[in-house]
C-alpha cells in the first residue's frame, strides 16, 4: 500500500475531532503527568497534561505547554496565583483515575474528591502531590512564555525537590521508568507502557555507540 500524503490544506478541512486526534498522536508517545495546584482559596486541583518536557538540568527546568485562556484554565490560574505545583508521574496502576481528572470540574471542586487520587503534602511545600505517584516534583514558577502562533501558554519551572525511590535511579543519575511502572500517552486518551530497549553510550564523531 502506498503512503498516504496529507497536505496543510487536507488539515485544515478535516472535521474537527478528527484532525485533533491526527494532529495529537502524529507526534508520537509523550509524556504522562499529574499536575497538582491549590487555589488562592485553598482548593486542591490535579490535571492530566501530556506536554511536560525537559528544558535544562542547571538550573533544573521543566515547562508544560497550557492551552489558550478562552475559558477558564484552573491549573494555570493555580500556578499563576500561588507560583507553586507539581508534576506527578502516571503510572499503570492509576491510569482510569488520571484520565478522569481531564474532565471540566467547576474551581471549587477538587479533582481529589471525583477520583480515587490521594493529595499528600511533603515537607511543608504548599501545592498538593498525587500520594499513589512513584515520581514526583516540587515546581516553583520561573515564566510563562505566550505563544503568539495559537494563544498557547508556555510555562516555565524551576525543580525545588524531586521525591523518588532512591532504588530506581542508577549510579550515574539515569531514572529507571520501566521499574517506576510509569506510562506514557499518544493522541487525548491512549495511554502506553513503554519498554526500554536500549541504554546507549554517549555518541560522538566516528566512535560506534555501544551499550551500557
Amino acid at each position: 500500500m502506498s503512503p498516504l500524503s496529507i497536505t496543510a490544506a487536507d488539515i485544515e478541512e478535516m472535521e474537527h475531532l478528527y484532525r485533533i486526534n491526527l494532529i495529537n498522536s502524529i507526534t508520537g508517545y509523550k509524556s504522562a503527568n499529574l499536575i497538582g495546584t491549590k487555589s488562592k482559596n485553598g482548593v486542591s486541583n490535579v490535571a492530566v497534561f501530556s506536554s511536560v518536557t525537559h528544558f535544562g538540568s542547571n538550573p533544573a527546568l521543566i515547562g508544560v505547554v497550557m492551552r489558550p485562556t478562552t475559558v477558564a484554565r484552573n491549573t494555570y490560574d493555580n500556578i499563576i496565583n500561588t507560583k507553586y505545583y507539581t508534576i506527578n508521574h502516571i503510572h499503570q496502576a492509576i491510569i482510569e483515575d488520571a484520565h478522569h481528572t481531564s474532565a471540566k470540574y467547576p474551581e471549587n471542586i477538587s479533582e481529589f474528591d471525583k477520583t480515587d487520587l490521594e493529595e499528600e503534602y511533603i515537607n511543608n511545600f504548599e501545592a498538593p502531590f498525587v500520594k499513589q505517584s512513584v515520581i514526583k516534583m516540587a515546581m516553583e514558577l520561573v515564566e510563562t512564555i505566550p505563544v503568539k502562533a495559537n494563544g498557547t501558554i508556555l510555562v516555565l519551572g524551576r525543580v525545588l525537590e524531586l521525591i523518588l525511590p532512591p532504588e530506581i535511579i542508577a549510579d550515574d543519575g539515569f531514572v529507571d521508568l520501566n521499574t517506576a511502572q510509569t506510562v506514557a500517552i499518544s493522541g487525548l486518551d491512549a495511554y502506553h507502557r513503554p519498554q526500554q530497549q536500549a541504554r546507549l553510550s554517549y555518541a560522538r564523531p566516528d566512535q560506534k555507540v555501544t551499550k551500557i
